[in-house]
C-alpha cells in the first residue's frame, strides 16, 4: 500500500519571482509538492539548493483570497493574477511572487490525489 500512496504524490513546478530591493525581480523555479501518505494537510515548496518550506494547504487556500499568515509564512493576493508568499527566518524575509493560476492548479491536483487515495 505504501507504494500505491507513493505513486500518488503530486509534484508541480512553478516559476516564482524573488522580490527584492533590486530594480528587477529574479525568476526562481519552485517544486510544489504534496504527499497524501505523509501529512495529508501539508504542502511543500522546494526551492533550488533544497530549501524547503512546509505549511498547511489551508494556508495557501486562504492566502489566495485574502491575506493569511501562520507562524513564519504569509500569503496574500497581489492584484488579480498574482499571489505573494513571504517566508520569515532569523536572517530576514524572502518574498516570492507566483502566478495564481499555477498555485490553484497545484491545489486542484492535491485534492484529486487525496480523493483517489481516500477511495481506496
Amino acid at each position: 500500500m505504501a507504494r500505491a500512496v507513493a505513486d500518488r504524490e503530486v509534484e508541480d513546478h512553478a516559476k516564482g519571482r524573488i522580490i527584492s530591493d533590486a530594480p528587477l525581480s529574479r525568476p526562481v523555479p519552485v517544486s510544489l509538492r504534496f504527499d497524501p501518505g505523509v501529512e495529508p494537510a501539508t504542502i511543500r515548496f522546494v526551492f533550488p539548493g533544497d530549501i524547503e518550506w512546509s505549511f498547511p494547504r489551508s494556508l495557501l487556500e486562504a492566502g489566495l483570497r485574502a491575506p493569511a499568515r501562520r507562524d513564519e509564512i504569509g500569503i496574500w493576493p497581489c492584484g488579480r493574477v498574482q499571489t505573494v508568499v513571504e517566508f520569515h527566518t532569523d536572517d530576514g524575509v524572502g518574498v516570492v511572487q507566483f502566478d495564481t493560476t499555477a498555485l490553484i492548479r497545484f491545489l486542484k491536483h492535491t485534492y484529486a490525489v487525496g480523493a483517489a487515495v481516500s477511495a481506496r
